[in-house]
């Protein structure tokens, strides 16, 4: 775990000292990327001298970065949920209006063999904050397996090189996670959806503010499964994100450390208990006049949702004046779903690549 600790390490310090500005990283549809921990496979064959000299050469690539980029930036990692690779306008949309995602493509870079983790959420989540591909990861599937306070994460490391760190929006890794769990892996601030299938239901009774569930009130919910249908709808789980994000962003603006900020949206996932009446959203503006089914206008307000979203994060920077020193990446879990009435084929979803999420 030590020499993994380490290993991880020269990633994280790469991450948050090499690259600076605004990038959009779109993860591929599939999950089937070359497994760059190989060198894993001949722990056993290793001594401790061998060890030793590992981490000396770690040691000074790490303060040859520090050197050579002095100040450490802040970082934002926006995690979207089954949102397709063909499903914003940089990536070839012609139907969903995504102007904010397409204009971090425009201003930073595309990562166009950047490639999920695997092809659901779970094992998808578990690889991108371990930093292992799913031979390694102790979580393969949407499984009651869970990650482990042994389980090292880009949080913990970056906590561990002087971070403020939250995760604020979906933890979905594993089921059921115990209160507090995302303490446990590295995150000063937690607030949200700890369960995976809680998480399917955008109006839901309750979140989680670190070690407290919080009511939502004007949400009622009945109880399907191991999630939930609202009754009632008050308030939409992801505007409650990203105002919690704001506020985490203007707490921590000047602070006298960095932060890591790991933003996992929910939509737009469909909520898998409602059947055809799944996408979940408010309401279908600025799609209400399409003559499109009903689901496929839910599912593209989700994406110009989420999008506005991402515009108010990036203005916040820039009015906070700290857009300079904050790393900004946009990317999915997984490919395009086939849920709760959405037709990945309705908005080539896929893009140019082959498959949908499962």
């Amino acid at each position: 775990r030590s020499h993994r600790r380490r290993t991880f390490a020269v990633l994280c310090a790469f991450l948050a000292t090499s690259v600076s500005g605004i990038t959009c990283t779109p993860q591929q549809a599939q999950a089937k990327g070359p497994q760059f921990d190989a060198p894993y496979n001949d722990y056993e064959k290793r001594n401790a001298a061998q060890w030793k000299a590992e981490d000396e050469q770690i040691d000074q690539k790490l303060a040859a970065l520090r050197k050579r980029f002095g100040k450490r930036p802040n970082i934002i990692y926006i995690l979207a949920d089954d949102l397709g690779y063909g499903d914003l306008g940089c990536y070839g949309q012609t139907k969903i209006k995504t102007p904010s995602i397409d204009q971090l493509a425009a201003q930073g870079m595309r990562f166009t063999q950047h490639y999920a983790g695997s092809t659901v959420c779970a094992p998808s989540r578990c690889s991108l904050l371990t930093g292992l591909h799913t031979g390694h990861t102790r979580i393969r599937g949407n499984t009651p397996i869970l990650l482990t306070p042994d389980d090292v994460t880009v949080a913990e490391v970056l906590k561990a090189a002087g971070y403020d760190t939250a995760c604020i929006g979906k933890r979905g890794v594993g089921h059921p996670p115990p209160v507090g769990d995302p303490a446990n892996n590295g995150f000063d601030y937690f607030y949200g959806y700890l369960d995976m299938w809680h998480a399917h239901n955008h109006f839901p009774d309750f979140l989680w503010k670190n070690r407290s569930k919080v009511p939502l009130q004007g949400n009622v919910v009945k109880v399907i499964g191991k999630g939930g249908v609202a009754l009632k709808r008050s308030q939409y789980s992801h505007e409650l994100f990203t105002n919690e994000a704001v506020s985490f962003i203007e707490a921590h603006a000047n602070g006298n450390k960095p932060f890591f900020l790991y933003l996992p949206f929910t939509i737009p996932h469909a909520n898998n208990e409602a059947g055809n009446e799944g996408m979940e959203v408010p309401n279908d503006a600025p799609y209400t006049l399409e003559k499109w089914p009903q689901a496929q206008k839910n599912h593209a307000a989700m994406i110009s949702r989420l999008d506005s979203s991402v515009e108010k994060i990036v203005s916040l920077l820039d009015n906070l004046k700290i857009s300079e020193k904050t790393l900004v990446i946009f990317s999915s879990d997984n490919g395009p779903h086939k849920e709760g009435g959405a037709d990945p084929e309705f908005f080539k979803s896929s893009g140019t690549l082959r498959g949908i999420k499962r």
